[in-house]
């Protein structure tokens, strides 16, 4: 899987936040500087790609079986198609169930430690997650918001 950069003159934040959803991994704005463009690609190849999960090649939490040698999700055996970025999000969350996540500590997790960018960026990829999952986040079956703190995977389904 290919990481995304979108370098673009839209500047406002509903262009980034839609841009963001559509599965870019990060967004640069116009004008720009050439040192920070190849900066941020350098970043977006050094990421990790949960390199701490590959070590245990398969997690099964509260109905969710998840295959990170195969990068395969399953819902009670239904194959679920999810990018990169949300697969990642996912073993990252399913990795300690009920430990919170900040939001910087899944940037580091997931996108690597020199992400340059919007935080929110997270926001709208568990958003993205949620919804491939089926999962609602007022009553949350897998991932839950930590309101003020950041989000965790919930240790039980109900």
């Amino acid at each position: 899987d290919a990481d995304l950069l979108m370098l673009t003159a839209r500047t406002e934040e509903t262009d980034r936040l839609i841009g963001l959803s559509v599965g870019a991994d990060d967004y640069m704005t116009k004008p720009f500087s050439p040192r920070e463009l190849s900066a941020r690609i350098k970043a977006l190849l050094r990421r990790p790609h949960m390199q701490e999960a590959a070590a245990v090649s398969t997690l099964h939490r509260a109905g969710l079986s998840i295959d990170v040698d195969r990068h395969e999700v399953r819902i009670d055996d239904l194959a679920i198609s999810l990018s990169a970025l949300e697969f990642d999000l996912l073993a990252a969350l399913s990795s300690a169930p009920g430990r919170v996540f900040t939001r910087r500590q899944l940037l580091e997790r997931v996108w690597g430690f020199d992400f340059y960018g919007d935080e929110r960026v997270v926001d709208v990829h568990i958003r993205n997650l949620r919804r491939a999952l089926g999962d609602d986040a007022d009553a949350p079956t897998w991932i839950a918001t930590v309101r003020g703190v950041g989000y965790k995977f919930v240790e039980s389904r109900p």
